[in-house]
Protein backbone atom coordinates (compact mmCIF):
# COMPACT_ATOMS: atom_id res chain seq x y z
CA UNK A 1 0.00 0.00 0.00
CA UNK A 2 1.46 3.30 -1.18
CA UNK A 3 1.67 5.92 1.64
CA UNK A 4 0.55 9.43 1.09
CA UNK A 5 1.66 13.22 3.05
CA UNK A 6 3.19 12.89 6.41
CA UNK A 7 3.22 8.96 6.50
CA UNK A 8 5.50 8.60 3.64
CA UNK A 9 7.63 11.81 5.02
CA UNK A 10 7.67 9.11 8.28
CA UNK A 11 8.58 6.19 6.54
CA UNK A 12 11.40 8.34 4.73
CA UNK A 13 12.73 9.48 7.84
CA UNK A 14 12.68 5.62 9.80
CA UNK A 15 9.88 5.95 12.27
CA UNK A 16 8.07 3.58 9.73
CA UNK A 17 10.88 0.98 9.13
CA UNK A 18 10.19 -1.79 6.81
CA UNK A 19 11.27 -4.99 7.65
CA UNK A 20 12.66 -6.51 10.55
CA UNK A 21 15.34 -5.42 12.58
CA UNK A 22 17.20 -5.76 15.99
CA UNK A 23 16.65 -2.82 18.61
CA UNK A 24 20.06 -0.85 19.76
CA UNK A 25 21.02 2.59 20.73
CA UNK A 26 22.98 2.67 17.64
CA UNK A 27 20.36 1.85 15.54
CA UNK A 28 17.66 4.25 17.36
CA UNK A 29 19.85 7.11 16.99
CA UNK A 30 20.51 5.81 13.25
CA UNK A 31 17.07 5.79 13.05
CA UNK A 32 15.44 8.62 14.57
CA UNK A 33 17.98 10.92 13.86
CA UNK A 34 16.57 12.25 10.64
CA UNK A 35 13.14 13.03 12.10
CA UNK A 36 15.09 14.87 15.02
CA UNK A 37 16.74 16.61 12.87
CA UNK A 38 13.55 17.57 10.70
CA UNK A 39 11.86 18.74 13.77
CA UNK A 40 14.61 20.86 14.82
CA UNK A 41 14.64 22.64 11.26
CA UNK A 42 10.87 23.06 11.33
CA UNK A 43 10.73 24.13 14.49
CA UNK A 44 13.26 26.83 13.15
CA UNK A 45 11.35 28.00 10.59
CA UNK A 46 7.97 28.36 12.47
CA UNK A 47 7.36 32.04 12.75
CA UNK A 48 7.28 33.40 16.82
CA UNK A 49 4.53 34.09 17.97
CA UNK A 50 5.22 36.78 20.61
CA UNK A 51 6.42 39.03 18.11
CA UNK A 52 2.92 39.19 15.63
CA UNK A 53 0.76 42.76 16.15
CA UNK A 54 -2.72 42.11 16.52
CA UNK A 55 -5.38 44.88 16.23
CA UNK A 56 -9.50 44.28 16.67
CA UNK A 57 -12.13 46.13 14.94
CA UNK A 58 -15.82 45.58 13.67
CA UNK A 59 -19.03 45.91 15.27
CA UNK A 60 -19.39 47.46 18.72
CA UNK A 61 -23.11 46.79 19.39
CA UNK A 62 -25.42 44.45 18.03
CA UNK A 63 -29.33 43.54 18.69
CA UNK A 64 -29.92 40.09 20.61
CA UNK A 65 -30.51 37.16 18.01
CA UNK A 66 -28.08 39.15 15.09
CA UNK A 67 -24.79 38.44 14.13
CA UNK A 68 -21.65 41.06 14.90
CA UNK A 69 -18.30 40.32 13.04
CA UNK A 70 -15.30 40.80 14.82
CA UNK A 71 -12.11 41.47 12.49
CA UNK A 72 -8.74 40.21 13.83
CA UNK A 73 -6.10 42.26 12.22
CA UNK A 74 -2.30 40.19 12.41
CA UNK A 75 1.14 41.30 10.97
CA UNK A 76 3.86 39.51 11.34
CA UNK A 77 7.07 41.43 11.10
CA UNK A 78 9.01 38.36 11.42
CA UNK A 79 11.52 37.02 8.84
CA UNK A 80 9.60 33.83 8.25
CA UNK A 81 5.90 32.74 6.51
CA UNK A 82 3.12 32.47 9.56
CA UNK A 83 1.36 29.06 8.96
CA UNK A 84 -0.80 29.25 12.32
CA UNK A 85 -4.03 28.13 13.46
CA UNK A 86 -6.17 30.63 15.71
CA UNK A 87 -8.57 30.18 18.28
CA UNK A 88 -10.63 33.42 19.09
CA UNK A 89 -12.24 32.75 22.59
CA UNK A 90 -15.00 34.90 24.18
CA UNK A 91 -17.58 33.73 26.50
CA UNK A 92 -19.77 30.86 25.60
CA UNK A 93 -22.88 32.76 25.50
CA UNK A 94 -21.29 34.92 22.36
CA UNK A 95 -22.50 31.86 20.09
CA UNK A 96 -25.39 29.49 19.56
CA UNK A 97 -24.80 26.40 21.56
CA UNK A 98 -23.00 24.01 19.48
CA UNK A 99 -21.19 26.80 16.90
CA UNK A 100 -18.43 27.87 19.06
CA UNK A 101 -15.92 25.38 17.56
CA UNK A 102 -16.69 26.19 14.27
CA UNK A 103 -17.13 29.76 14.61
CA UNK A 104 -13.58 30.70 16.96
CA UNK A 105 -10.98 29.03 14.97
CA UNK A 106 -9.62 30.05 11.95
CA UNK A 107 -6.29 28.48 9.82
CA UNK A 108 -4.48 31.54 8.18
CA UNK A 109 -1.07 32.30 6.35
CA UNK A 110 0.71 35.78 6.25
CA UNK A 111 3.91 35.95 4.30
CA UNK A 112 6.87 37.83 5.85
CA UNK A 113 5.95 41.36 6.32
CA UNK A 114 2.41 41.50 5.80
CA UNK A 115 -0.44 41.52 7.42
CA UNK A 116 -3.81 39.54 6.73
CA UNK A 117 -7.19 39.91 8.74
CA UNK A 118 -9.68 37.40 9.87
CA UNK A 119 -13.52 37.35 11.18
CA UNK A 120 -14.98 36.16 14.01
CA UNK A 121 -19.59 35.84 13.91
CA UNK A 122 -20.64 36.22 16.73
CA UNK A 123 -24.76 35.69 17.65
CA UNK A 124 -24.71 35.92 21.60
CA UNK A 125 -27.51 34.80 23.24
CA UNK A 126 -28.21 36.86 26.25
CA UNK A 127 -27.92 40.75 26.79
CA UNK A 128 -25.21 42.88 28.20
CA UNK A 129 -21.53 43.33 26.98
CA UNK A 130 -19.32 40.13 26.12
CA UNK A 131 -15.66 41.02 26.63
CA UNK A 132 -12.99 39.26 24.07
CA UNK A 133 -10.86 36.90 25.79
CA UNK A 134 -7.54 35.98 24.59
CA UNK A 135 -6.56 34.86 20.71
CA UNK A 136 -4.14 31.61 21.15
CA UNK A 137 -2.00 31.11 18.08
CA UNK A 138 -0.28 27.75 17.06
CA UNK A 139 2.59 28.50 14.45
CA UNK A 140 3.51 25.46 13.07
CA UNK A 141 6.40 24.75 10.63
CA UNK A 142 6.54 24.22 7.05
CA UNK A 143 6.87 20.65 7.76
CA UNK A 144 4.28 20.45 9.95
CA UNK A 145 5.98 18.50 12.23
CA UNK A 146 6.41 21.44 14.85
CA UNK A 147 4.43 24.21 16.39
CA UNK A 148 5.23 27.26 18.80
CA UNK A 149 1.86 28.14 20.64
CA UNK A 150 1.51 31.13 22.32
CA UNK A 151 -1.53 33.76 23.59
CA UNK A 152 -2.35 37.16 22.91
CA UNK A 153 -4.81 39.55 25.05
CA UNK A 154 -6.70 41.73 22.26
CA UNK A 155 -9.10 43.39 24.31
CA UNK A 156 -12.80 44.41 22.35
CA UNK A 157 -16.25 44.53 23.80
CA UNK A 158 -19.40 43.91 21.96
CA UNK A 159 -22.61 45.48 23.79
CA UNK A 160 -25.76 43.29 23.47
CA UNK A 161 -28.68 45.64 23.06
CA UNK A 162 -32.34 44.00 23.57
CA UNK A 163 -33.92 43.16 20.29
CA UNK A 164 -37.20 45.58 20.13
CA UNK A 165 -39.28 43.19 18.75
CA UNK A 166 -42.04 45.07 19.05
CA UNK A 167 -41.14 47.53 16.88
CA UNK A 168 -43.20 46.14 14.15
CA UNK A 169 -45.94 47.64 15.84
CA UNK A 170 -44.77 51.53 15.36
CA UNK A 171 -46.31 52.25 12.51
CA UNK A 172 -49.63 51.45 13.43
CA UNK A 173 -49.42 52.90 16.55
CA UNK A 174 -48.19 56.44 14.94
CA UNK A 175 -50.95 56.59 12.45
CA UNK A 176 -53.47 56.02 15.72
CA UNK A 177 -50.95 59.26 17.08
CA UNK A 178 -51.88 61.32 13.81
CA UNK A 179 -55.24 60.75 13.97
CA UNK A 180 -54.84 62.13 17.70
CA UNK A 181 -52.45 65.02 16.74
CA UNK A 182 -55.43 66.25 14.37
CA UNK A 183 -53.33 65.56 11.39
CA UNK A 184 -56.55 63.70 9.78
CA UNK A 185 -60.21 64.13 9.59
CA UNK A 186 -60.15 63.56 13.49
CA UNK A 187 -60.00 65.63 16.44
CA UNK A 188 -60.36 64.72 19.98
CA UNK A 189 -61.57 67.31 22.85
CA UNK A 190 -60.54 66.28 26.51
CA UNK A 191 -59.73 68.25 29.47
CA UNK A 192 -56.20 68.39 28.76
CA UNK A 193 -56.29 68.82 25.42
CA UNK A 194 -54.77 71.96 23.50
CA UNK A 195 -57.12 74.39 21.21
CA UNK A 196 -55.77 73.79 17.45
CA UNK A 197 -57.99 75.80 15.54
CA UNK A 198 -61.32 76.86 14.18
CA UNK A 199 -63.56 75.54 11.56
CA UNK A 200 -66.95 75.63 10.05
CA UNK A 201 -69.95 73.90 12.11
CA UNK A 202 -70.97 70.57 10.98
CA UNK A 203 -73.93 68.28 12.15
CA UNK A 204 -72.75 66.18 14.83
CA UNK A 205 -70.16 67.96 16.30
CA UNK A 206 -70.04 68.86 20.11
CA UNK A 207 -72.05 72.27 20.87
CA UNK A 208 -69.46 72.91 23.54
CA UNK A 209 -66.73 73.45 21.29
CA UNK A 210 -68.22 76.80 19.18
CA UNK A 211 -66.33 79.43 20.13
CA UNK A 212 -69.45 82.18 19.67
CA UNK A 213 -67.26 85.27 19.27
CA UNK A 214 -65.39 83.65 16.23
CA UNK A 215 -69.60 82.82 14.91
CA UNK A 216 -70.42 86.66 15.70
CA UNK A 217 -67.77 88.23 13.57
CA UNK A 218 -68.26 85.36 10.44
CA UNK A 219 -72.11 84.63 8.60
CA UNK A 220 -70.95 80.81 9.63
CA UNK A 221 -70.95 78.65 12.91
CA UNK A 222 -67.20 78.43 14.45
CA UNK A 223 -66.21 75.23 16.24
CA UNK A 224 -62.69 74.82 17.68
CA UNK A 225 -60.42 71.77 17.00
CA UNK A 226 -58.13 70.80 19.54
CA UNK A 227 -55.31 68.52 19.77
CA UNK A 228 -53.75 66.16 22.88
CA UNK A 229 -51.06 68.33 24.63
CA UNK A 230 -47.70 67.84 23.83
CA UNK A 231 -44.43 68.24 25.98
CA UNK A 232 -46.12 65.75 28.40
CA UNK A 233 -43.45 63.82 30.93
CA UNK A 234 -43.09 60.17 30.56
CA UNK A 235 -41.26 58.36 33.90
CA UNK A 236 -40.79 54.65 32.48
CA UNK A 237 -39.91 52.57 35.49
CA UNK A 238 -38.37 49.11 35.47
CA UNK A 239 -38.66 47.02 38.32
CA UNK A 240 -35.47 44.82 38.62
CA UNK A 241 -36.61 43.16 41.57
CA UNK A 242 -36.74 38.83 42.22
CA UNK A 243 -40.39 39.03 40.68
CA UNK A 244 -38.74 40.05 37.33
CA UNK A 245 -36.36 37.24 37.23
CA UNK A 246 -39.47 34.99 36.70
CA UNK A 247 -39.44 33.07 33.32
CA UNK A 248 -42.38 33.16 31.19
CA UNK A 249 -41.28 31.09 27.97
CA UNK A 250 -37.67 31.65 26.95
CA UNK A 251 -37.11 34.59 28.90
CA UNK A 252 -37.49 36.42 32.08
CA UNK A 253 -40.38 38.72 32.38
CA UNK A 254 -38.14 42.26 32.83
CA UNK A 255 -37.34 41.24 29.09
CA UNK A 256 -40.82 41.37 28.01
CA UNK A 257 -41.08 44.78 30.30
CA UNK A 258 -37.80 46.28 28.44
CA UNK A 259 -39.34 45.58 25.19
CA UNK A 260 -42.81 47.14 26.10
CA UNK A 261 -41.33 49.92 27.70
CA UNK A 262 -38.85 50.50 24.46
CA UNK A 263 -42.31 50.73 21.92
CA UNK A 264 -43.82 53.16 24.61
CA UNK A 265 -40.89 55.11 24.57
CA UNK A 266 -40.40 55.36 20.85
CA UNK A 267 -44.12 56.25 20.54
CA UNK A 268 -44.31 58.68 23.26
CA UNK A 269 -40.96 60.61 21.35
CA UNK A 270 -42.25 60.99 18.68
CA UNK A 271 -45.80 62.43 19.75
CA UNK A 272 -43.58 65.32 21.47
CA UNK A 273 -43.10 64.08 24.91
CA UNK A 274 -40.26 64.21 27.52
CA UNK A 275 -39.17 60.16 28.05
CA UNK A 276 -37.26 59.58 31.07
CA UNK A 277 -36.62 55.73 32.24
CA UNK A 278 -35.86 54.70 36.17
CA UNK A 279 -34.56 50.77 36.59
CA UNK A 280 -34.52 49.91 40.66
CA UNK A 281 -34.91 47.21 42.78
CA UNK A 282 -33.00 48.50 46.29
CA UNK A 283 -31.13 50.99 44.13
CA UNK A 284 -31.00 52.56 41.31
CA UNK A 285 -29.88 50.51 37.97
CA UNK A 286 -30.06 52.67 35.18
CA UNK A 287 -30.93 56.21 34.57
CA UNK A 288 -32.33 57.98 31.90
CA UNK A 289 -32.84 61.67 31.83
CA UNK A 290 -33.36 65.15 29.55
CA UNK A 291 -32.24 63.19 25.99
CA UNK A 292 -33.39 65.08 22.83
CA UNK A 293 -36.62 63.01 20.94
CA UNK A 294 -33.83 61.68 18.59
CA UNK A 295 -31.87 60.32 21.49
CA UNK A 296 -34.50 59.20 23.07
CA UNK A 297 -34.62 55.51 21.84
CA UNK A 298 -30.53 55.01 21.28
CA UNK A 299 -30.30 56.11 25.22
CA UNK A 300 -33.21 53.26 26.32
CA UNK A 301 -31.70 50.66 24.76
CA UNK A 302 -28.43 51.13 25.52
CA UNK A 303 -29.32 51.73 29.09
CA UNK A 304 -31.35 48.26 28.96
CA UNK A 305 -28.31 46.22 27.75
CA UNK A 306 -26.71 45.55 31.05
CA UNK A 307 -29.38 45.12 33.15
CA UNK A 308 -30.54 42.08 34.62
CA UNK A 309 -32.87 40.94 37.49
CA UNK A 310 -31.32 41.03 40.89
CA UNK A 311 -32.74 38.05 43.32
CA UNK A 312 -33.78 40.85 46.22
CA UNK A 313 -37.40 42.02 47.13
CA UNK A 314 -37.86 45.10 45.89
CA UNK A 315 -38.13 48.07 48.23
CA UNK A 316 -41.72 49.95 47.25
CA UNK A 317 -40.49 52.61 49.20
CA UNK A 318 -37.55 53.50 48.25
CA UNK A 319 -38.48 53.18 44.39
CA UNK A 320 -41.54 55.45 45.13
CA UNK A 321 -39.21 57.98 46.58
CA UNK A 322 -37.05 57.55 44.16
CA UNK A 323 -39.61 58.04 41.40
CA UNK A 324 -40.81 61.67 43.30
CA UNK A 325 -37.45 62.91 42.70
CA UNK A 326 -36.67 61.88 39.21
CA UNK A 327 -40.56 63.40 38.46
CA UNK A 328 -41.05 66.42 40.37
CA UNK A 329 -43.98 68.10 38.07
CA UNK A 330 -46.81 66.12 37.17
CA UNK A 331 -45.99 63.46 34.95
CA UNK A 332 -47.33 60.17 33.79
CA UNK A 333 -45.50 57.35 35.36
CA UNK A 334 -45.53 53.72 34.24
CA UNK A 335 -44.47 51.11 36.45
CA UNK A 336 -43.37 47.80 34.60
CA UNK A 337 -43.50 45.11 37.79
CA UNK A 338 -45.43 42.35 38.29
CA UNK A 339 -49.28 42.04 39.60
CA UNK A 340 -48.30 39.20 42.62
CA UNK A 341 -50.60 39.79 45.53
CA UNK A 342 -47.83 40.17 48.27
CA UNK A 343 -45.62 42.35 46.46
CA UNK A 344 -48.55 44.80 45.47
CA UNK A 345 -50.03 44.49 48.97
CA UNK A 346 -47.60 44.71 51.13
CA UNK A 347 -45.01 46.64 49.12
CA UNK A 348 -46.83 48.81 46.30
CA UNK A 349 -50.27 49.85 47.99
CA UNK A 350 -49.26 51.26 51.22
CA UNK A 351 -47.14 53.91 49.40
CA UNK A 352 -49.32 54.47 46.13
CA UNK A 353 -50.89 57.52 47.07
CA UNK A 354 -47.93 59.13 47.27
CA UNK A 355 -47.47 58.66 43.88
CA UNK A 356 -51.20 59.34 42.79
CA UNK A 357 -51.59 62.53 44.10
CA UNK A 358 -49.30 64.19 42.27
CA UNK A 359 -48.80 61.83 39.09
CA UNK A 360 -51.21 59.65 36.95
CA UNK A 361 -50.11 55.99 37.30
CA UNK A 362 -50.13 53.53 35.00
CA UNK A 363 -48.68 49.70 35.66
CA UNK A 364 -48.11 46.84 33.32
CA UNK A 365 -47.42 43.37 34.01
CA UNK A 366 -46.62 40.50 32.18
CA UNK A 367 -48.75 37.89 32.23
CA UNK A 368 -47.84 34.02 32.12
CA UNK A 369 -49.78 32.35 28.54
CA UNK A 370 -49.49 29.14 30.43
CA UNK A 371 -51.55 30.18 33.19
CA UNK A 372 -54.08 30.56 30.30
CA UNK A 373 -53.40 27.26 28.57
CA UNK A 374 -53.88 25.70 32.31
CA UNK A 375 -57.30 27.36 33.29
CA UNK A 376 -58.96 25.88 29.75
CA UNK A 377 -57.19 22.72 29.94
CA UNK A 378 -59.91 19.01 30.78
CA UNK A 379 -59.57 15.44 30.12
CA UNK A 380 -57.98 13.71 33.00
CA UNK A 381 -57.60 14.42 36.83
CA UNK A 382 -54.16 16.25 36.56
CA UNK A 383 -55.82 18.95 34.17
CA UNK A 384 -58.47 19.34 36.15
CA UNK A 385 -56.41 20.50 39.24
CA UNK A 386 -54.10 22.34 36.93
CA UNK A 387 -57.14 24.00 35.45
CA UNK A 388 -58.40 24.88 39.25
CA UNK A 389 -55.14 26.24 39.82
CA UNK A 390 -54.41 28.39 36.99
CA UNK A 391 -58.09 30.02 37.62
CA UNK A 392 -57.46 30.63 41.43
CA UNK A 393 -54.14 32.65 40.09
CA UNK A 394 -55.70 34.40 37.42
CA UNK A 395 -58.59 35.54 39.92
CA UNK A 396 -55.94 36.73 42.32
CA UNK A 397 -54.63 39.06 39.61
CA UNK A 398 -57.68 40.10 38.53
CA UNK A 399 -58.58 40.97 42.47
CA UNK A 400 -55.11 43.09 42.75
CA UNK A 401 -56.27 45.07 39.79
CA UNK A 402 -59.12 46.09 41.02
CA UNK A 403 -57.36 47.04 44.03
CA UNK A 404 -54.86 49.61 42.00
CA UNK A 405 -57.73 50.66 39.66
CA UNK A 406 -59.75 51.82 43.03
CA UNK A 407 -56.81 54.08 43.74
CA UNK A 408 -57.11 55.75 40.18
CA UNK A 409 -54.10 53.48 38.73
CA UNK A 410 -54.80 52.28 35.13
CA UNK A 411 -53.76 48.84 34.85
CA UNK A 412 -52.62 46.60 32.01
CA UNK A 413 -52.15 42.62 32.11
CA UNK A 414 -51.15 41.25 28.96
CA UNK A 415 -49.07 38.10 27.54
CA UNK A 416 -45.24 39.42 26.56
CA UNK A 417 -46.16 38.85 22.85
CA UNK A 418 -49.22 41.20 23.69
CA UNK A 419 -47.60 43.42 26.62
CA UNK A 420 -46.29 46.00 24.10
CA UNK A 421 -49.44 46.72 22.28
CA UNK A 422 -51.61 46.90 25.00
CA UNK A 423 -49.69 49.51 26.66
CA UNK A 424 -49.28 51.54 23.95
CA UNK A 425 -53.09 51.79 23.42
CA UNK A 426 -53.53 52.53 27.06
CA UNK A 427 -51.09 55.47 26.90
CA UNK A 428 -52.97 56.44 23.58
CA UNK A 429 -55.98 56.25 25.44
CA UNK A 430 -55.08 58.59 28.15
CA UNK A 431 -53.62 61.44 25.40
CA UNK A 432 -57.09 61.20 23.37
CA UNK A 433 -58.75 61.05 26.97
CA UNK A 434 -56.45 64.38 27.79
CA UNK A 435 -55.41 62.87 31.31
CA UNK A 436 -51.64 63.74 30.10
Amino acid sequence: MALTGRAALLAALGTLPVGIWEPSWTGILAVNGPLVLACACDAALAAPVRRLGLTRSGDNSVRLGETADVTLTVTNPSSRPLRAQFRDAWPPSSWEPGTEVAASRHRLTVPVGERRRLTTRLRPTRRGDRQADRVTIRSYGPLGLFARQGSHKVPWTVRVLPPFTSRKHLPSKLARLRELDGRTSVLTRGEGTEFDSLREYVPGDDTRSIDWRATARQTTVAVRTWRPERDRHILLVLDTGRTSAGRVGNAPRLDASMDAALLLGALASRAGDRVDLLAYDRRVRALVQGRAAGDVLPSLVNAMATLEPELVETDARGLTATAMRTAPRRSLIVLLTSLGAAPIEEGLLPVLSRLTQRHTVLIASVADPHVARMASARGNTEAVYEAAAAAQAQTERRRTAEQLQRHGVTVVDATPDELAPALADAYLALKAAGRL
